[in-house]
């Protein structure tokens, strides 16, 4: 892969988590991702399952892990299935991990070709109450087309109908929740990419090019500092665009005296960072667009400093659009008076600040986790907040990724320019 090794401790720390979790009698079977289609013999770059990368570390597709911490025989309470290679595969697909590669990368004492696993399976399932499987339970997510693990799970059910089958989700969200030391350096690697990425657009940005041209700037810096490449489709929305949420077009040209809002961020050993900024693309802001950054960065300020531990999601995001409040009245956007008599179940702050301003982050952007839960030391969340003033083509966030320690929290993305006074200087450049 073209990120650095990572120490199998992680994986093997992992799975200890997850067999505790496991009541006796367990079997747990994760599948890899598929390769995804295109069109005629096309195919999309291959993307691992983050559960199965979670406690494996393998990245490679056509793989199966198997944790069964109570089986008779020592070599079946964990096993990885892997695809078996051949002269002909290496000459057209290229490497694939030997036995003992996938041994020195994962920890996984029993690795055993995948044309095994329908062999091995009728002895596992005989010794197993408790069969978990994973599926994508993210509340926003909508899951249209029928993954390999959904696939198994069908066969393995009418194969198997009168096991008790358990949702492996709920335990992988509770421990994906929490971020070892191994996932912050990864995660603090990936923001560092991402910040030398936009210190890049400061100096390239000016009118007259292209989104896409800056786009690519952040799309180079990335491939050549090993990472596979942006985390998540990245969002260059200058003047008027910056009002999408989330535009991708990226085809407009970039015109003086407008703001470009920034959304993107590097994804490295497949874990993501995710960054917002908001530069003026002449170098300078005019005095509304610096008004309303600096309405923006201290709504930002005031949120971080609540990501401690004991917080909980639906007091912190409260408290945030009490503050929002203010800084639209500040603005001229609202009004007191209509502030204090509106409807607390529509507040009109969401006329300019319609999204979440935090969200887990981790394997994925949008990362994994009980929506409602105490905020713990290893949590990491995004920290976001924005105006959008389509009236004045204007649109500005903000956002850092914030790991919550035992004392408070710790800005993953502190060294990124922030103020808007750093950003102005480094554009003059």
């Amino acid at each position: 892969m073209r990120y650095g090794p990572i120490s199998p401790d992680l994986f093997l720390e992992n799975r200890r988590r997850f067999r505790e979790l496991l009541p006796p009698n367990s079997l747990a079977i994760f599948q890899a991702n598929d390769i995804m289609p295109t069109n005629a013999d096309g195919t999309m770059p291959f993307r691992q399952n983050n559960d199965l990368f979670y406690l494996s570390g393998v990245d490679q597709e056509e793989s199966i892990l198997v944790i069964c911490p109570d089986a008779t025989l020592p070599q079946h309470r964990e096993i990885l299935f892997l695809k078996e290679t051949s002269p002909e595969i290496l000459i057209w697909e290229g490497y694939k991990l030997t036995k003992e590669q996938a041994r020195e990368q994962t920890g996984v004492r029993t690795i055993m070709w995948l044309d095994s696993f329908d062999s091995v399976l009728p002895a596992l399932m005989n010794e197993a109450d408790n069969v978990y499987l994973p599926a994508n339970e993210h509340i926003r997510a909508a899951v249209a087309v029928e993954t390999r693990n959904a696939r198994f799970i069908k066969r393995l059910q009418a194969a198997y109908p009168l096991h008790q089958y358990r949702r492996a989700a709920r335990l992988l969200d509770q421990l994906r929740a929490i971020k070892s030391p191994e996932e912050i350096r990864l995660m603090q690697k990936a923001a560092d990419l991402t910040e030398a990425a936009f210190r890049r657009v400061l100096a390239f940005t000016k009118p007259g090019v292209m989104e896409y041209e800056v786009e690519a700037e952040i799309f180079h810096e990335f491939l050549r500092n090993g990472s596979r490449g942006p985390a998540y489709g990245s969002i260059i929305a200058s003047g008027p665009s910056a009002c999408i949420l989330h535009y991708v077009s990226n085809d407009r040209e970039c015109q003086a005296g407008d703001v470009m809002l920034l959304d993107f961020g590097a994804e490295y050993g497949n874990y993501a960072a995710d960054m917002s900024r908001s530069i003026p693309i002449s170098g300078t802001f005019t005095k509304r667009q610096r008004a309303v950054y600096e309405a923006v960065l201290r709504v930002m300020k005031l949120a971080t400093a609540r990501l401690v531990p004991g917080g909980n999601i639906e007091d912190y995001h409260a408290a945030v659009g009490r503050d929002m409040e203010q800084e639209l009245i500040g603005l001229d956007l609202l009004s007191a008076s209509d502030v204090k008599n509106q409807d607390p179940a529509a507040p009109l702050y969401k006329q300019y600040f319609m999204h979440g301003t935090s969200h887990y982050l981790g394997l994925d952007v949008h990362d994994v986790g009980f929506k409602y839960r105490t905020f713990e030391p290893g949590m990491v969340y995004t920290c976001e907040p924005g105006i959008y003033i389509p009236a004045e083509g204007l649109g500005i966030r903000l956002e850092n990724d914030i790991l919550i320690t035992k004392t408070g929290n710790d800005d993953l993305m502190k060294n990124i320019p922030l103020e808007a006074d750093d950003i102005e200087r480094l554009m003059r450049r």
